[in-house]
């Protein structure tokens, strides 16, 4: 019996109508990257996994891939030793693109001009249960400045993804914290040595609730007190800065807490000036549950559409140091692809012309007919205009069968008729008119913008 074909949980095929959506989004942030002034980079979809283990938290760590060495290896080691993760294990699938980046600048430091801004495309790897909007293999669209401290950078990262979500038609809301705002928290609260554990609980208020963080906070060593004190924080509300000052007199005493508050006032500040359309919202549940932030971070919500964060990431100041290059603070933002992509489709954003590969068939009615048409192809290949011939002089029914199902807004017909004539019948698919035009007149009848 054949085997039935099929492929791993978490994972996806992508059609060419779907590859070229996903293009569209890719080209469209690439391009807006572009105008910021960062350059393209890749990485390979392995790393050591000395580099990737313990960068993002033990919750993190469970989901990295690990890669069994080759077949031939193994089979030389003993059974004591196949029981020995670290021997059989020595790679892993990249969990994200950022720190395989700070591999790579620590790497090619010495040819690199400091501040350093690239962006990069690729698929990243999660051992996760699948479910909605979350995948095993997913791509990121990654955009990092490293090299540099000045806000400016957080303000930068803030109107590419305006530019971005506005180019896509998305609505959305950035959120925003500071990991020394929370870090101010924590020790407000008494508990400075807890912050990670409670970074990761918060992380999770919107998923569960305040009850059930309140009871992870409990589990995690938090006496009552001190989940009553961070109650109202979590409660605040107003605009960003009412929000900011009522921190102030919260958390006034922790040196760090007043930094990130500073931090924060600075680039809201800056971000009202520039008038970016966006809105930008201080939320102090934000946490991104990952070792590495340091500063400000990020995370953006699509508004009408129900999903998870489609674009998150902050500041770092310590990413580079584990590598052995220390005090190079870099900030970021990842652009989910597949969650936007989500998004596009479920709210219908992408524009027909994204769905269509080929803009003009050309019927195929015979050898001398044929040869016409792969002239005049030619020149429309040439001004880039994708075009196509039939290639079996078949029925004309089942060649506008064809143009319909590949939704291809254009077909010309050169028959005995036309070829004896001198020109070509061009039939807008979508509209039903045709018109009967020179040869060398089929470019200026199609209207297809360049």
């Amino acid at each position: 019996m054949a085997q039935k074909p099929s492929i791993p949980k978490g994972t996806r095929d992508f059609s060419p109508v779907e590859m070229s959506r996903r293009q569209y989004i890719f080209d469209t942030v690439k391009s807006v990257f572009r105008t910021y002034g960062f350059s393209p980079l890749e990485t390979p979809a392995m790393e050591n996994l000395s580099t990737l283990l313990g960068k993002y938290g033990d919750e993190g760590d469970k989901l990295l891939f690990k890669i069994l060495n080759s077949g031939d290896y193994a089979a030389n080691l003993s059974s004591e030793e196949l029981h020995n993760a670290s021997k059989i294990c020595e790679k892993g699938l990249r969990y994200d693109l950022t720190v395989p980046f700070a591999r790579y600048v620590v790497q090619h430091q010495n040819e690199i001009s400091f501040p350093f801004k690239r962006f990069q495309l690729q698929p990243v790897w999660r051992a996760d249960r699948p479910q909605k909007g979350r995948y095993r293999e997913f791509y990121q669209c990654d955009v990092d400045v490293i090299g540099s401290r000045s806000l400016l950078n957080e303000v930068e990262l803030v109107q590419i993804v305006d530019a971005v979500f506005s180019k896509l038609g998305i609505r959305t809301v950035l959120k925003m914290n500071n990991r020394k705002i929370l870090y101010g928290i924590a020790e407000a609260i008494g508990h400075a040595d807890k912050m990670m554990d409670i970074t990761v609980a918060i992380d999770k208020l919107e998923k569960i609730g305040l009850e059930n963080v309140k009871a992870e906070l409990l589990e995690r060593g938090l006496d009552e007190m001190a989940i009553a004190k961070l109650q109202p924080i979590l409660e605040l509300s107003g605009d960003n800065s009412q929000k900011l000052d009522k921190l102030a007199d919260i958390i006034g005493s922790s040196e760090t807490g007043v930094k990130g508050i500073e931090e924060m006032r600075t680039i809201f500040g800056l971000v009202e000036a520039l008038g970016v359309a966006l809105p930008v919202e201080l939320d102090l549940s934000l946490a991104r549950g990952l070792n590495y932030y340091t500063g400000a971070i990020f995370e953006v919500k699509a508004l009408d559409y129900a999903i998870g964060s489609i674009c998150g990431g902050g500041r770092y100041d310590n990413l580079t140091g584990i590598f052995g290059l220390p005090d190079v603070s870099g900030v970021g933002i990842s652009f989910g692809a597949d969650r936007i992509y989500d998004v596009m489709t479920g709210l219908e954003l992408f524009p027909e012309s994204v769905d269509c590969s080929t803009q003009v068939l050309f019927v195929n009615l015979g050898e001398a007919e044929q040869m016409q048409s792969l002239r005049i192809m030619a020149q429309l290949r040439a001004d880039g205009i994708a075009a196509e011939i039939y290639p079996e002089s078949a029925k004309m029914k089942k060649q506008m069968e064809y143009a319909n199902r590949r939704a291809i807004p254009y077909v010309v017909i050169i028959g005995s008729q036309e070829l004896e004539q001198g020109v070509a019948t061009v039939k807008n698919m979508r509209s039903g008119e045709q018109a009967q035009v020179a040869f060398a007149q089929v470019r200026e009848h199609i209207k297809i913008k360049d």
